[in-house]
């Protein structure tokens, strides 16, 4: 009984082992996605852009890379991938964008940026 008690203690030692090594392999992989370049590398302020996020009003570059800016900023904030796109999704009107803006503490500026959102959406 004694042999298969420590036997045991091995395995569940190998285990933990186990677990702790998977653990930090994870940390590494998402430790190099974190260090990814901005999105906004892969993506403009153009009028394609524009266009490709199904923006209908009246294409401003100044304000689009105002309220684009808004969603690069809030993805390094979080530094996950899908921040980005959501934020930007339906030409800036979805309630990713309001909570990117919430998340950079620019409450005071919503209004602004709404009559902003409208003027390029509509």
């Amino acid at each position: 009984m004694n042999h298969r008690l420590s036997q045991s203690v091995r395995y569940t030692r190998v285990g933990w082992v186990c677990c702790i090594a998977f653990g930090l392999w994870l940390q590494l992989v998402s430790g190099s996605l974190a260090n990814k370049p901005s999105p906004r590398n892969h993506h403009s302020v153009t009028k394609r852009s524009f266009n490709d996020l199904q923006c209908k009003g009246v294409y401003d570059k100044s304000i689009f890379a105002r309220l684009d800016q808004i969603c690069e900023d809030c993805y390094n904030l979080f530094r996950e991938p899908p921040v980005y796109s959501m934020c930007r999704f339906n030409c800036f009107s979805e309630k990713y964008f309001k909570g990117c803006v919430e998340s950079l503490l620019m409450e005071e500026d919503w209004q602004k940026l709404e009559r902003m959102i409208e003027y390029i959406g509509k």
